[in-house]
């Protein structure tokens, strides 16, 4: 295991590229129904904390430190991307990291654990129910009493600062794209997604630098489609209150897509895999199943219909690690 670097450190390792990437899609299948495709290259922004892991961490990062923490704590399942990039973003800046993981400990560790491990993170397992209370102040302050002071991260990452993060994406992307009328991303707390449209709808924080960019005024024409990676239809309600928490106000500009999460939360089906193997094969680059397949599945799924209109400029953002061919 990994000792973190003592505070005061200069981060090690590969720095965030931004912006990211914007390439376009040429797809006849797309083109016939009048849609415009292009990805939005998020995965690419750091080699261990990559797509929106990094712009949901970033200003945490910089809370923690200007608060005097040395410590992160955050809750995650036993494959949750979060938790491993936690512990990666810990591990560069100087700072200690904790993950709680739902469910029982089990050895070997799978290759999500072993990574945070290996990057110093310390797991601590909650059973499933006393997992359900992860929100409950109850619980953090015993795990206060246990661990010391920590800065705590909720699970998946989305909080307010999150948002901000993400409402940043916003005003880098319509500078890339200004003519972008539709962007889609996957969801699993909703914190992407609240922030991006926040910021399409021209809501930021500019005393922070979270604001539209050029040629991106406020436009009613322009939309966030969320793509649900897992069961329940409680996302909106989650998007909706992070956006009041956040700024006070709760745009009209977005829409969760239900339907196609393959059963659920890091799950998959013969479907989605022939999804995957065939965009691999036109386009060379292998996508996330637990992400970023379920989105683009959506959006071939949908394209020329209401949620995204035929002569629509889409943007899709590749918020995890992809297998990308086309660059080797």
């Amino acid at each position: 295991m990994a000792d973190p670097p003592g505070p005061g450190h200069v981060p090690r390792g590969p720095v965030p590229q931004l912006p990211s990437p914007v390439v376009e899609v040429d797809d006849d299948r797309l083109a016939a129904r009048g849609v415009r495709l292009l990805l939005k290259r998020d995965d690419l922004i750091h080699a261990d904390v990559p797509g929106n892991k990094w712009r949901k961490l970033a200003l945490n990062l910089t809370a923690a430190v200007e608060q005097g923490h040395d410590t992160l704590l955050t809750f995650g399942g036993a494959y949750s991307n979060h938790v491993a990039a936690t512990a990666a973003a810990g591990w560069h800046h100087g700072l200690a990291t904790i993950g709680v993981i739902r469910g029982e400990e089990h050895r070997p560790l799978n290759p999500v654990l072993a990574d945070a491990a290996a990057r110093g993170m310390r797991l601590t397992y909650l059973d499933r129910t006393r997992y359900r209370a992860r929100d409950d102040p109850a619980l953090h302050a015993e795990l206060h009493d246990r661990f010391g002071r920590f800065y705590l991260l909720p699970e998946g990452g989305s909080n307010t600062l999150a948002v901000r993060g993400c409402a940043q994406l916003a005003a880098e992307l319509l500078t890339q794209v200004p003519t972008a009328d539709v962007v889609c991303v996957p969801v699993g707390t909703g914190g992407t997604l609240a922030g991006l449209a926040a910021g399409l709808a021209g809501l930021g924080d500019p005393a922070a630098g979270h604001t539209t960019g050029p040629g991106a005024s406020p436009d009613d024409r322009r939309r966030a489609v969320g793509v649900a990676v897992l069961r329940g239809g409680f996302l909106p309600g989650q998007v909706a209150a992070l956006q009041q928490a956040t700024f006070t106000a709760v745009t009209a500009n977005w829409t969760v897509l239900d339907g196609f999460h393959s059963g659920g939360y890091a799950r998959r089906d013969r479907t989605l895999d022939l999804f995957i193997a065939d965009f691999a094969a036109r386009h060379g680059l292998t996508l996330d199943w637990v992400y970023g397949a379920k989105m683009m599945r959506a959006l071939y799924a949908t394209a020329g219909d209401q949620q995204i209109p035929a002569g629509s400029t889409v943007v899709a953002v590749i918020t995890g690690r992809c297998d990308d061919t086309g660059r080797r």
